[in-house]
């Protein structure tokens, strides 16, 4: 697909995400692909948006804040570490907060949703290879952050979200996938009414996999957009 125009890169992806429902015997329309474009020009986000697609991802606020007033009828995620001094910036800018990882950030959203009058939809990443150098929080705590997310005004925590360690053979991210959809089962079970609908999982290489197993969205980029440009 080097080279190809986004339109035909969305129908590969969109054909992808077909046919890994069909094998999973899920329904069409049962994930939601959000576009990655980090990095990416406007230009090419106009192009994806043309192409059918209303749901983009953003790693940085600061870069998204440039970006979204330019598409403001987009779904905008971010999917990026969310810091506490943008927790105030990302509340305004973002429909889905993707990465709250702590008490204390899920917090920091609640105070400044609520100031702002909206609320807003968050996942709590999880981190499930226990890299020290990767975000999101321990299985083990998940049980308390949702008891204590339930009652903080502002913000309804929808289900849980996950960057498996990089494999270049997609089937050893499948245990991963697996693992973050059982914690997500069993925490609805032990939880009643904590809404848990959501697993965002699989990225380019490996969202054919994240589907088969329970993944709801999936985050998607360099097979939309090609190589990143400019920053990271």
């Amino acid at each position: 697909m080097e080279g190809a125009p986004v339109r035909d890169r969305v129908a590969w992806v969109r054909g992808r995400i077909a046919d890994a429902l069909r094998r999973s015997g899920r329904p069409p329309g049962s994930v939601k692909l959000v576009a990655v474009s980090k990095t990416q020009p406007i230009a090419r986000i106009l192009e994806a948006h043309a192409a059918g697609l209303s749901v983009f991802g953003e790693n940085y606020v600061q870069e998204a804040a440039e970006k979204i007033p330019l598409l403001p009828a987009a779904e905008w995620h971010l999917i990026g570490r969310l810091q506490g001094n943008k927790v105030r910036r990302a509340v305004s800018l973002f429909s889905w907060l993707q990465t709250a990882d702590s008490l204390k950030r899920l917090r920091e959203i609640s105070r400044c949703a609520e100031e702002s009058g909206k609320t807003v939809r968050v996942l709590i990443e999880v981190n499930l290879g226990g890299e020290g150098s990767k975000t999101g929080a321990a299985p083990g705590d998940l049980r308390v952050l949702l008891e204590v997310s339930a009652g903080l005004p502002g913000i309804r925590v929808a289900g849980l979200m996950a960057i498996p360690p990089f494999r270049a053979d997609p089937e050893e991210s499948r245990p991963h996938f697996a693992r973050l959809r059982e914690l997500r089962d069993s925490l609805a079970r032990e939880i009643p009414g904590a809404g848990l609908v959501e697993l965002s999982m699989g990225m380019s290489n490996d969202f054919g996999q994240a589907i088969e197993e329970g993944a709801t969205m999936v985050r998607v980029g360099t097979a939309i957009f090609g190589s990143r440009q400019g920053r990271g």
